[in-house]
């Protein structure tokens, strides 16, 4: 049973800044020469998040788009406690949620023809991301 770990660092831009991780997560699951397991991502932090979607540039601008309408930029009361106009950015993430976990099959991730697993940065200021993968299986 393997029980590996792989940690990247992603400069980011914030503002729903995204990211595809698909290189790096080959790259580790073969690093490892993965077989059948589970492959879990995580992002430490409270301000970004780890979710898929076709990364391509259509989604790539409708996706913020969305986030604005759903959680707009404007004063949350986060804002109040800490003065660094964030809120926005911790609730879209929590919306996103930090993992998410992905079944590998025969070494590859078991994912759709057009899906990709991708960080996103809320935050309101560029960044420098953690992003840990963590792989459980033979």
């Amino acid at each position: 049973m393997k029980n590996e770990f792989m940690e990247i660092t992603i400069s980011t831009q914030g503002f729903s800044d995204m990211h595809d991780l698909s290189s790096h997560i080959r790259e580790f699951l073969s690093r490892i020469n993965a077989k059948s397991g589970l492959l879990t991502v995580i992002v430490p932090g409270s301000t970004a998040g780890i979710t898929t979607i076709e990364f391509e540039p259509g989604l790539r601008r409708d996706f913020p788009e969305l986030m604005e309408k759903l959680i707009p930029r404007q004063r949350y009361h986060h804002d109040s406690t800490w003065g660094d106009g964030n809120g926005f950015s911790h609730l879209r993430a929590s919306l996103l949620g930090p993992s998410l976990s992905v079944p590998v099959k025969n070494g590859t991730p078991v994912l759709g023809t057009w899906q990709q697993v991708v960080l996103v940065d809320f935050d309101n200021r560029p960044r420098a991301r953690r992003v840990v993968f963590h792989y459980m299986g033979e």
